[in-house]
């Protein structure tokens, strides 16, 4: 029986500038960071989730850098963490939305676009 999601995978064109974001801005934590061929394998824990993002794009899927995250984060507060985010650097496309439940999108530095509710 299946019983959890280890992880969703973030596509990254820099894994070293997509680590610093996740880590040092977003505040995740290394969990496995090994060398995998040329790149490396780097899974992240959220505090306090279960399922974690893996930093890594396989061979042939390059294009999917920079593309729409399909899937959501979900935080207590998406206007104090807009506002926190915001301070840190992290770039928004606009100010939260409240209908029909708060929510904002935001970007990491390669582009890719990430959903963030308190639903």
């Amino acid at each position: 029986m299946i019983k959890k999601l280890n992880y969703v995978g973030i596509p990254t064109g820099d894994q070293t500038r997509a680590l610093a974001f996740w880590t040092d801005v977003m505040g995740f934590t290394i969990t496995t960071d090994r060398p995998v061929g040329e790149r490396r394998w780097v899974e992240l824990k959220i505090p306090g989730a279960q399922t974690g993002l893996l930093l890594f794009t396989p061979e042939g899927h390059e294009d999917r850098v920079g593309t729409f995250f399909n899937g959501s984060f979900g935080c207590e507060n998406v206007q104090y963490e807009y506002e926190r985010l915001s301070a840190k650097g992290v770039k928004f496309l606009g100010p939260p939305e409240l209908k029909p439940f708060p929510h904002v999108y935001f970007q990491d530095p390669d582009g890719n676009t990430f959903f963030l509710s308190s639903r």
